[in-house]
């Protein structure tokens, strides 16, 4: 069966680094997949799920947030800010964030932006704690 090789770098350890058949990355501007064989790429990530499909056909989730990916010669690089693994975000938990993100105060240009961003990854999180 045909393979490529996912590594996943956040600046406190390397996440992920493993065999993989299909790859489904959350871009800025939407998810692409990739398969065995991709054209080379570079792209900025956004804030989500990604998944991985193992070479025995299981599915891996992690969420990230952000970061970039390079794709060439059957090597996924992804850097990232963080990589969970799915199993890891508790769904209560990650509400509890949620509220807390949605409650901060924001009387400034500035604080109203850090408070969208804690908002939309508070969100992403909870999309995949959900589906682990």
């Amino acid at each position: 069966m045909a393979e490529m090789q996912c590594l996943v770098v956040t600046p406190e350890e390397t996440a992920v680094d493993e065999m993989v058949t299909f790859v489904a990355l959350p871009l800025f501007d939407g998810e692409k997949g990739v398969g065995v064989g991709h054209a080379p790429l570079i792209g900025r990530m956004g804030t989500g799920e990604l998944r991985l499909t193992t070479t025995d056909g299981g599915i891996k989730r992690y969420f990230i947030d952000g970061g970039f990916v390079q794709i060439a010669d059957n090597v996924i690089s992804i850097m990232s800010n963080r990589a969970i693994p799915a199993a890891k975000l508790k769904v209560e938990e990650v509400q509890e964030q949620l509220k807390t993100a949605a409650e901060q105060k924001a009387n400034s240009d500035e604080l109203l932006d850090a408070r969208d961003k804690a908002v939309a990854t508070a969100r992403a999180q909870l999309r995949v704690a959900e589906r682990s």
